[in-house]
């Protein structure tokens, strides 16, 4: 089994040894850089394997994860092959392409790798991103998925996953996040992401600001796109909540209540419910036969860790994954919601490129402790930097330069009437989810 490892490790330093734009700390999105002419050349050497198969291809800020992951699980409940790819990957990279819910084996990944290494030769300037994607696509194809959910990268116009002629699109809400890279205006960003809309292809639109619903029905107006608007197709109600999952209702415009369950937690997971039911309809429009009891099912049991996931209850701690001001304001609207009287022990973790001053000033007013900690990711903020953000923003605290520290520290800290949560980058909570998960014996718990 050694060797087997051996060799996976060697397969994604292999990977790795490409351009890794998530890892560039700056970065101008360009076509120089994201070329998708680049990326159809090399799906073209390997056959195409993305027009195998039909596509749902997701775009959006944040919620794109958790819509893609109500899609899967609905249409696995529903007896299809499906496949899955997102990014990024929460312990391990083979977590981002996955069948029926299933990473890929890492042997197959391995056996991929070198199956398609000349072709990489062949092909000047590819990136880790652009690699990955083509395996996901050559792998489901390989596999003969019945359809695939694919997640956009980065952005939407110039991603690699935009070489696909997809059977719906989905654009789940828009908020400032890559303002580097993408632009800094709710407008620039939206037309990025807008990329994906294809044409007489239809598109779903999750919860946006006027201006920008106002955008995307004008970019669909000019694709001949029909287009769905969540928002105004659908209403819903809130009807039951607990630390276990929420209850809601979801009428359309057939007048018809329908009542489902998510364990997700918070509104906002109940307005990328409603985005992935109006996919769902789509998908059923062409031919799949999926029943209201198979999505209440998939909606039901859907897993897709680190959003607002409660790792335990004694500790209290949760982890969310949230990384922009938009998120952070969910967060602590599901906080209020879920758990309102509990005191707050924060660890926060940031990559640099990120509204770290935006996240801070909504977190403070909330908290009661705040430890601030580092991931491993080349991106990260120092935690001593952070500290003396928030020390100007009014709030001193800990900084450890370890999330192992910052965990050490927050359960130093923890009582019953307090929670510990994890926050501010993906990573941050995937390390303290990796912590808890494989090594809590270790804290006298």
């Amino acid at each position: 089994m050694f060797g087997n490892e051996e060799k996976y490790q060697s397969t994604l330093n292999y990977l790795y040894s490409f351009v890794d734009y998530s890892l560039t700390r700056n970065l101008r999105y360009s076509p120089e850089k994201f070329n998708l002419e680049r990326m159809r050349s090399f799906m073209h050497l390997l056959g195409n394997p993305h027009l195998d198969y039909p596509i749902v291809h997701v775009a959006g800020t944040k919620g794109k994860g958790s819509i893609c992951a109500l899609i899967t699980n609905v249409l696995k409940i529903a007896k299809y092959k499906v496949g899955l790819y997102t990014s990024p990957h929460l312990h391990e990279f083979n977590e981002r392409i996955k069948v029926d819910n299933n990473n890929i084996e890492k042997e197959m990944l391995i056996k991929l790798v070198e199956e398609i290494k000349p072709i990489i030769k062949s092909c000047q300037g590819l990136t880790t991103f652009e690699i990955t994607t083509a395996l996901a696509f050559l792998y489901f194809s390989r596999i003969k998925v019945d359809i695939a959910v694919i997640e956009v990268g980065l952005g939407g116009r110039l991603d690699a996953t935009n070489v696909v002629q997809p059977m719906v699109s989905v654009i789940s809400t828009i908020s400032k996040d890559h303002v580097k890279i993408l632009g800094n205006t709710l407008i620039r960003i939206a037309k990025e992401k807008a990329g994906i809309i294809k044409n007489k292809v239809p598109v779903i639109i999750s919860f946006q600001k006027p201006r920008i619903l106002q955008l995307f029905k004008t970019i669909a107006q000019e694709n001949n796109s029909p287009v769905l608007d969540v928002q105004q197709e659908y209403c819903y109600k809130l009807m039951a909540y607990d630390l276990k999952g929420q209850d809601f209702s979801l009428v359309g415009d057939d007048g018809k209540t329908k009542i489902f369950h998510l364990p997700l937690l918070g509104v906002h997971q109940i307005q990328n419910a409603m985005a992935a039911y109006a996919a769902i309809q789509i998908i059923k429009n062409n031919g799949f036969k999926i029943n209201d009891q198979d999505i209440y099912n998939g909606f039901a049991s859907v897993n897709w860790p680190g959003r607002f996931e409660i790792l335990s209850e004694e500790p209290f701690l949760i982890i969310d994954s949230a990384h922009n001001t938009d998120s952070i304001r969910k967060l602590i609207n599901t906080i209020k919601l879920m758990i309102p009287d509990k005191k707050i022990i924060l660890i926060f973790g940031a990559s640099e490129d990120k509204d770290i001053d935006g996240m801070l000033h909504i977190l403070i007013p909330n908290i009661h402790t705040l430890i601030t900690t580092q991931s491993s990711h080349p991106r990260a903020i120092e935690a001593k930097k952070l500290q003396m953000i928030a020390h100007k923003l009014g709030k001193n605290g800990f900084s450890a330069s370890s999330v192992e520290d910052a965990f050490k520290q927050a359960l130093e800290n923890w009582n019953e009437k307090s929670v510990i949560i994890a926050t501010g980058s993906i990573f941050v909570a995937a390390a303290i989810r990796e912590l808890w998960m494989s090594s809590n014996q270790q804290y006298n718990i």
